[in-house]
């Protein structure tokens, strides 16, 4: 029996507006040449890295951390980072005032480091310290758990996080791990994976539809409040038409069996 490859700790954003008739979310794209998930249309997300347990130490890069576990602020901590990598979109206060960064600011902070940053060339850590900074951890709403399945080469072990996007913070992809982005209605984006329009991961397709039950920001998060996340770790069997998966029903996501194709 093969061994089972590590699941890595790792946290996305489901990023949120008020659209004309449906809430909207931000995705992106992946670059067709990343390993996972090439591609795929996505949420902003990635990693925790040792960068982003550095931050954890440090208390006042941060705000909204109370009662949280180190490991939880960790999940958050990278889910807001990854997020300003790949978007420009950044989720933090003025320490000391409180005031949450808006749209100029968090465009003046993209324009300097943003690259630099992707590239490795300077630490997270060093951008909110030098700019007087706190991550905003409390704007984070968990919203579901997900392990890769195992047998599966590359697994992540990631946390949904809900939040309502920023006023004016419109984000763009960085035209290195995301190739576009776009602001869509969770219904619509279901539906240009159902017609071939995208290409969706499986995890990405079950949020999307729990999401677009959801008709204002204010509706969703609240209701993300109220959940009781069951960690959803999918059993895969191959089926003669291709594959199945099996999820815990009280997950939440209408159903306990589905048929897919390719899983990412």
């Amino acid at each position: 029996m093969a061994e089972t490859s590590a699941s890595r700790p790792a946290s996305t954003i489901l990023l949120l507006r008020d659209g004309g008739k449906e809430i909207e979310v931000f995705m992106m794209v992946r670059h067709h040449q990343i390993e996972f998930n090439s591609g795929a249309l996505v949420f902003p997300g990635g990693s925790v890295d040792a960068g982003d347990n550095e931050i954890v130490a440090r208390a006042d890069l941060y705000s909204g951390g109370e009662g949280l576990s180190e490991a939880d602020r960790g999940f958050r901590i990278a889910a807001i980072r990854e997020t300003f990598e790949e978007s420009g979109i950044l989720l933090a206060r003025a320490k000391g005032t409180g005031t949450p960064v808006d749209a100029r600011r968090a465009g003046e902070l993209a324009d300097r480091h943003r690259i630099a940053l992707n590239e490795h060339k300077i630490s997270f850590l060093k951008i909110l310290d030098d700019n007087g900074l706190q991550l905003a951890l409390d704007t984070l709403v968990p919203y579901a758990h997900w392990i890769t399945p195992e047998g599966m080469p590359k697994r992540f072990d990631t946390w949904f996080f809900l939040a309502a996007a920023p006023p004016d913070q419109l984000g763009a992809h960085d035209g290195r791990e995301s190739t576009d982005s776009i602001w869509v209605s969770p219904r619509e984006a279901v539906e240009g994976g159902e017609s071939g329009r995208f290409k969706l991961p499986f995890p990405t397709t079950r949020n999307l539809i729990r999401l677009a039950k959801q008709g204002s920001v204010s509706a969703a998060l609240d209701h993300a409040k109220g959940l009781s996340i069951v960690t959803v770790m999918p059993i895969m069997t191959k089926t003669e038409t291709g594959r199945q998966l099996r999820i815990p029903r009280e997950a939440g996501y209408d159903g306990e069996v589905f048929e897919v194709g390719a899983v990412g």
